[in-house]
């Protein structure tokens, strides 16, 4: 995943990168608020998931202090961070909006 983390994030479609943990509580409530963002906007979005304890250097880099924290990349650039879960609605404006 991380050798190839930059190509994904230069992608021209929206790319949101979920950091989460297999032990978080808010990561597994967050999940299938994902799962319908991705039903709703289709091939609109990219959405990525990244396991903090297997990817700690990739955490590191973005400075994910605690999770999940969501980061949304357009053409490569990071256009929107947020810690915690956030709901469906709202994240699909945020990801039309930036």
């Amino acid at each position: 995943m991380i050798s190839n983390f930059k190509k994904i994030i230069t992608s021209e479609t929206p790319v949101l990168v979920d950091f989460y943990a297999e032990w978080c509580g808010p990561c597994k409530a967050l999940a299938p608020i994902l799962k319908d963002v991705k039903a709703e906007m289709g091939n609109a979005v990219k959405i990525v998931k990244i396991d903090v304890d297997k990817n700690q250097p990739l955490a590191n880099q973005y400075q994910v202090r605690g999770v999940p924290t969501l980061l949304l990349f357009k053409n490569g650039k990071q256009v929107w961070r947020q810690s915690g879960v956030i709901q469906k609605q709202e994240l699909i404006k945020r990801i039309l909006s930036k």
